[in-house]
């Protein structure tokens, strides 16, 4: 095999690879997000219905769903837009490009100390409150027409912001790292219809952001006082603090970091036997 053709032979490869790395991505897109999942099936429908006007010779019909297709990719990034921008906003605020400030292992457990005392008393007080914590996909949309803030993550900010009475009780507040950004955001509401018709706004806000993010939305239940976390689509009714302290830590944990962690723990049982035969010795 000359290099010319291995040169083409590993461009051909890494051709099909970033191709199906591209049809990765936007399938899983499609699979956390309730309102694209709806879109790509009629869309898939509408194409049954082309093949199937071309196999019983429907000219009209054809020529309808003709001009359905010819400008279905125009539509599309008409009605797609916002979740669009953001997903070239996630791509712009990666590590790569300067992502916002990652967290410490002491910084990111004070900021689940913080949350969760004041979950507690929301709790304990049944006072509603909608959190989200902002991971790899950038919130910014939201955050454009909130409340700014800009401070550091507080429980007994976070418990005067949900307040009754207090104007930004009623939307969410976000959270970037170590930071409240902002209060008073309003939240896409999930489409999913298999969602309980008990669960009220807070909820289905919670489940809305998930579903085309990968934020984690924490929930506090202003009639039941309940706590509920929202991820990936998956909404986690009425946790236990301890449960919700662990997955919030388990959930920011870099996976860079985990693994740093494991090789750590592996390590340190070797390391203590070699010094114990070294003052044996």
């Amino acid at each position: 095999m000359t290099l010319n053709e291995i040169y083409n032979l590993f461009t051909k490869i890494l051709d099909v690879a970033i191709l199906w790395l591209i049809f990765y991505y936007i399938l899983k897109y499609i699979k956390n997000n309730v309102k694209l999942t709806l879109i790509f099936k009629g869309l898939l429908i509408v194409i049954a219905l082309k093949f199937l006007s071309v196999w019983l010779n429907l000219n009209t019909v054809g020529v309808l769903l003709e001009y359905v297709i010819d400008y279905a990719p125009l539509a599309l990034v008409v009605i797609f837009q916002p979740e669009i921008r953001n997903v070239l906003e996630s791509i712009g605020r990666s590590q790569l490009l300067g992502r916002h400030k990652v967290l410490t292992v002491d910084e990111r457990e004070k900021v689940v100390y913080e949350i969760m005392q004041a979950v507690e008393y929301l709790r304990k007080n049944r006072i509603g409150a909608l959190m989200v914590i902002e991971r790899d996909y950038g919130l910014n949309q939201y955050i454009e027409n909130s409340t700014k803030l800009y401070a550091d993550v507080s429980s007994e900010l976070l418990i005067s912001i949900f307040f009754p009475n207090n104007p930004l009780h009623d939307g969410a507040v976000i959270l970037q790292g170590d930071r409240i950004t902002c209060a008073g955001s309003v939240l896409p509401t999930s489409l999913n219809p298999s969602i309980s018709k008990r669960l009220g706004t807070r909820h289905r806000a919670a489940l809305g952001i998930s579903e085309i993010s990968d934020a984690i939305a924490l929930v506090v239940s202003e009639e039941t006082g309940r706590v509920s976390l929202a991820i990936e689509g998956d909404l986690k009714y009425n946790m236990t603090l301890e449960d919700m302290r662990m997955t919030l830590i388990e959930e920011l944990t870099p996976h860079k970091e985990t693994f740093y962690d494991a090789d750590e723990i592996e390590e340190t049982p070797i390391e203590e036997k070699e010094e114990k035969e070294n003052e044996g010795q």
